[in-house]
């Protein structure tokens, strides 16, 4: 496993804690906008979801009628994703080498949280070069990341009260936080990186965004809101091609 691809769900004891995860608490807000935004953005039904884990997001892409394939860098993961769903495709992919993907094939690159573990904006861009690669000439990437704002207050889902040096934290830091959904309550240790720098990185891969959300939480929704309706903790990109 090379260090400048960490994935920090590799080993087993996270890998069974993140199994069982689906879409609780703030988790849900990170999916619940997602059916429409693929309404408006994708044609066909070709999809390919990078950093699939445990197939949380492979098994929506499915439910959501598109022929989805799982991609992950970590064997023990994609062992879950394989248990959970036998008819599923996964395919291990050794440090986000995309290269075994058939190239302008997909309608939808898909990525959910993957990026919050991507260290370097060198190796952002790579990545992202690599999957506009796989895309149809009017295939889109959607790239769902944690905000800044998560790693610096409190939810339903999270805690980073016991973590006060990320407020200083700049893109490409580690930052940590806890899990309050799972039994594993280690810190999970994620990389920091602001909306101005995967603008950045989108530029230097030759993409542009076509729409940014950033889904806050509804008072009548029934969860136990912390910060949600006021603080957006996640960020979805819709990408095209420049050119």
């Amino acid at each position: 496993m090379s260090t400048g691809f960490f994935n920090v769900y590799e080993d087993k004891a996270r890998a069974d804690s993140y199994a069982e995860l689906e879409f609780p608490g703030t988790y849900s807000l990170a999916f619940r906008d997602v059916p429409a935004i693929l309404g408006e953005h994708i044609q066909g039904r070709k999809a390919v979801d990078f950093g699939c884990g445990t197939g949380r997001s492979t098994r929506f892409l499915r439910e959501l009628g598109f022929d989805a394939v799982g991609v992950d860098i970590s064997e023990p993961m994609l062992a879950r994703a394989r248990e959970r769903d036998p008819k599923g495709e996964y395919r291990l992919v050794p440090d986000g080498v995309l290269g075994g993907l058939p190239a302008n094939t997909y309608d939808l690159a898909f990525s959910a949280f993957t990026f919050d573990n991507v260290p370097t904006m060198e190796k952002k861009v790579s990545l992202f070069r690599s999957l506009k690669l796989l895309l149809k000439s009017r295939g889109r990437i959607v790239n769902l990341v944690s905000t800044p704002d998560i790693y610096v207050n409190e939810w339903t889902s999270f805690s980073t009260k016991d973590f006060p040096e990320n407020r200083n934290a700049r893109s490409g830091e580690k930052v940590r936080i806890v899990m309050l959904d799972v039994e594993d309550r280690r810190p999970v240790e994620d990389i920091f990186w602001t909306d101005a720098d995967y603008r950045e990185v989108y530029q230097r891969a030759g993409l542009i965004s076509l729409e940014t959300c950033r889904p806050l939480a509804k008072p009548t929704e029934a969860h136990s809101w912390v910060s949600e309706t006021t603080i957006a903790p996640w960020a979805i990109y819709v990408l095209g091609s420049a050119g």
